[in-house]
């Protein structure tokens, strides 16, 4: 690091303090890089979850961020059957304006300081060419362009596996998985959300979108003219005759105030986090709405950046993503049989699995 400021490299605990492993404060005075990698487990194997670059209201925002982020990605990971931990990076600050190469290259040597502990992709904020930057300053980058030794943009399978998903709560609540036909609402079409509209508009349903970008949403209706689009997702979930909600802008969609008019019968996005606090699940239930477990159906894309780290084949991840359809299925008759909702069930497999990977081999 010749020439450039040694960063400052605080751990805020190392501890088992809500379940997560390791938290790291990660500041560059010189790039302005302020960020928190959270590392939720590794009993399956290294930490992979992706970067965040968002404007936080205040470090202890951007902090909770991170820790819910990385304890979704170890249930994730655990559930699409992936050798690998949670963990998630949150770099604080508007992308826009304070985005650089310097920054990125500062983080990317954070995250190489880890050893390999943790894995990091592009989320919300970070995209292909970021990861590529990270890429130089350490190894362990996922997400990165095919010409930088990359899978390229993760959001294809992404929408690929929430399609599917979408297929098997078709299947289990009207015993067929096709969608023609059926009242689709997608709230945000950014770097999923317009993937998974063309999913639904090729097999013939009728697709309602929201976007807080009209840019976005004047892109989808572009390419596709059969679209339909409302102001807001206030309205949408409101939408009379909605078959399915899908979620796929930030978390906390399903809450308090919106699961009470959703007229729905199905919730299956691709956001994260759309639960936004223990209970949400029952609330759903007890109003006859299917939710698809929102880190099972979203997880085409950590399995193709995981597949990257042993290079990169896209049918093959094509494949182990179809197969969130039979892993969907499996969770609601975990729920029946359980008499819990899918949420819950979801939740049970994942832990079981991690506590399995912890069980010493006896033989």
């Amino acid at each position: 690091m010749t020439g450039v400021s040694a960063p400052v490299l605080h751990t805020l605990f190392r501890s088992d303090q809500g379940g997560h492993e390791q938290v790291v404060l990660c500041q560059d005075r010189a790039s302005g890089l302020k960020a928190v990698i959270a590392i939720h487990s590794t009993a399956l194997g290294p930490a992979l979850g992706g970067t965040r670059f968002h404007p936080y209201a205040s470090e202890e925002a951007a902090l909770s961020d991170a820790l819910n982020l990385a304890r979704g990605m170890s249930y994730k990971n655990a559930m699409a059957g992936l050798r690998h931990g949670g963990g998630k990076a949150v770099i604080m600050g508007d992308p826009r304006t304070l985005k650089s190469e310097e920054l990125l290259l500062a983080y990317g040597r954070f995250v190489d300081s880890l050893g390999g502990r943790y894995v990091t992709a592009c989320d919300v904020g970070t995209y292909v060419a970021d990861m590529d930057v990270v890429a130089r300053a350490t190894r362990w980058a996922t997400g990165r362009s095919p010409s930088s030794g990359g899978a390229g943009d993760s959001s294809v399978l992404t929408a690929y596996g929430v399609y599917q998903g979408m297929r098997a709560s078709a299947r289990q609540l009207w015993g067929d998985p096709g969608l023609a036909g059926r009242t689709i609402g997608v709230a945000g079409v950014g770097k999923v959300g317009h993937h998974l509209v063309k999913h639904l508009v090729d097999e013939g349903a009728r697709v309602i979108v929201t976007d807080v970008s009209e840019e976005s949403v004047r892109r989808v209706l572009d390419r596709h003219p059969e679209v339909t689009a409302v102001p807001d997702t206030a309205a949408l979930i409101r939408t009379e005759g909605l078959d399915v909600y899908a979620p796929c802008a930030l978390g906390g969609a399903l809450d308090d105030h919106s699961v009470p008019v959703l007229t729905a019968a199905i919730v299956c996005g691709a956001a994260n986090n759309q639960l936004a606090h223990p209970g949400v699940e029952k609330d759903l239930a007890d109003r006859g709405i299917l939710y698809a477990p929102d880190y099972v159906v979203n997880a085409g894309g950590v399995i193709q950046v995981a597949d990257e780290l042993h290079g990169f084949d896209f049918d093959r991840c094509k494949a182990k993503a179809a197969r969130i359809y039979e892993t969907t299925l499996e969770i609601f008759a975990h729920a029946n049989s359980e008499g819990v909702p899918p949420a819950v069930a979801a939740d049970r497999i994942a832990e079981r699995r991690m506590a399995d990977a912890h069980r010493p081999e006896h033989g």
